[in-house]
């Protein structure tokens, strides 16, 4: 199966759950308490994160995606304070302020071990789930997809209605189940239970073949479309009414921490599914989002930049854009493998047939091709103050949905002599009327065993040529 990192950015998905502040102070011990035979820790750090449903909607937003949070908050200042976290990451937010306190995980730690967690929580009223409901239909209109995050805690004790305005808006739903009755989540598009939630309500299995048997069973009986279930250090597993069962094996990786892999589980699926991939594709893509995200210490999220690395590593293709650190390594990956890597650069400001022939020609001279882009400061030295007439961002854009280019990285300084001389291609090409030696870069790229090419450009077609006639 091929599979490459959509692009995220237009994709717009409505998260709505059970919402948690997550709180970690951090310090040394080196006592213990005279009141009890306890450590004493001395606080030097603190820090909070976004969690519970609100994590599922930083990892979304990790991706690039339009997110919008839907949920139940205290009004209390760790309300405040999640709305804050949740703004500063771009995710905007509707939330209803419940009598209750918002839900706070407090963790002490020292030298990286978990001392205590201490936990204030009062589960949300039936008139708290109402509300939340309220909150879900004023948006769904808008949305691609809808991701319901369950953590037990009363905010989605009315999922079969948020379900049924789902379906009446023609959104799909996903849905990260708690609890032993899954008949609530009867009717939505994804299920996404781990194994031993799932066996929790079906019993367990002896092997595979009694596994998709109950899958299949339960994904009949509750009218899901997609039934995902997570298998740990297994994979996973997708149980559909399209396609016989499908087992995704896990990606080996050192595991660290598996906190709030469901939570990327969920987010990655839901992100693919809105940018128009098949089930299969998401659940390969969250499969890698898992195997990254374990990877590291605490809640954690991923970005398409590490999906794409990851993919490439795994020679599986990875384009896209990625940053200098990223980009020197996807080219010794595929240096690794013997592949020839070309790299250019230049503004590409209004793509045109010109710059689409150069970089068909340039990919002519490899494997795989590499684009440098001069940022928004170096274009106006270079052609003036009326230029760029894209951004950066839009620019890298535009190349990284050309066929012939695999990946885009940008670039501050006036020429991308440091960036080439750090990248080091196998063959560095430039248009133009250029002599081999007075290419920027191409020193380095010749003392490191490669070459340097210059080409030509596709007559009558450029920039300056596009922007005259538009002003006529």
């Amino acid at each position: 199966m091929s599979l490459n990192v959509p692009d995220f950015s237009k994709v717009r998905i409505l998260v709505a759950g059970d919402l948690m502040l997550d709180q970690y102070w951090f310090g040394p011990t080196s006592r213990i308490s005279p009141e009890a035979p306890v450590p004493v820790v001395k606080v030097t750090r603190t820090t909070a994160r976004a969690g519970g449903a609100a994590n599922v909607a930083t990892n979304l937003a990790g991706l690039g995606a339009l997110t919008t949070v839907a949920g139940v908050v205290g009004d209390d200042p760790n309300g405040s304070h999640l709305k804050e976290l949740l703004n500063e990451l771009g995710i905007e937010s509707d939330l209803y302020n419940s009598i209750h306190p918002t839900i706070t995980k407090l963790r002490v730690l020292s030298r990286n071990q978990q001392l205590i967690r201490l936990d204030t929580e009062d589960n949300y009223s039936s008139a708290d789930a109402e509300e939340l409901a309220v909150i879900v239909g004023r948006h769904l209109a808008q949305q691609d997809v809808c991701v319901l995050s369950d953590y037990a805690k009363g905010s989605l004790a009315d999922t079969p209605a948020l379900v049924q305005l789902c379906r009446q808006n023609n959104v799909p739903v996903l849905a990260d189940p708690k609890g032993v009755d899954f008949s609530v989540y009867k009717g939505v598009t994804v299920l996404t239970p781990n194994l031993a939630e799932f066996e929790a309500v079906v019993g367990e299995s002896a092997n595979d073949e009694e596994l998709i048997a109950k899958a299949q069973t339960l994904r009949d009986k509750l009218d899901i479309q997609y039934l995902v279930i997570t298998l740990s250090e297994r994979g996973m597993m997708i149980v559909s009414d399209e396609e016989e069962p499908e087992m995704l094996p896990a990606k080996a990786r050192e595991v660290f921490d598996v906190t709030g892999a469901g939570d990327t589980v969920i987010a990655t699926l839901a992100a693919g599914l809105g940018a128009g991939l098949s089930i299969s594709q998401s659940a390969a893509l969250a499969n890698l989002a898992a195997s990254l995200v374990v990877a590291k210490i605490g809640v954690a999220s991923v970005t398409p930049a590490e999906l794409r690395l990851a993919l490439h590593e795994q020679g599986q293709g990875g384009r896209g854009l990625v940053t200098e650190e990223q980009a020197i390594k996807v080219v010794r990956e595929a240096q690794a493998r013997g592949e020839n890597v070309v790299m250019t650069n230049g503004c590409f400001d209004l793509l045109h047939p010109g710059h689409v022939s150069y970089l068909q020609e340039a990919k002519g001279r490899g494997d795989r091709l590499i684009v440098a882009v001069n940022a928004d400061e170096s274009v106006k030295v270079l052609k003036g103050e009326d230029r760029p007439i894209n951004s950066l961002e839009d620019r890298m854009a535009v190349l990284a949905g050309l066929a012939s280019v695999d990946w885009v990285v940008g670039f501050e300084e006036e020429t991308p002599e440091r960036l080439i001389s750090e990248v080091l291609p196998n063959v560095l090409v430039k248009g133009g009327d250029y002599h081999p030696d007075q290419i920027a870069g191409g020193l380095a790229v010749l003392e490191n065993g490669g070459s340097v090419e210059v080409l030509g450009f596709l007559e009558g077609r450029s920039t300056s040529s596009i922007l005259d006639a538009i002003r006529k």
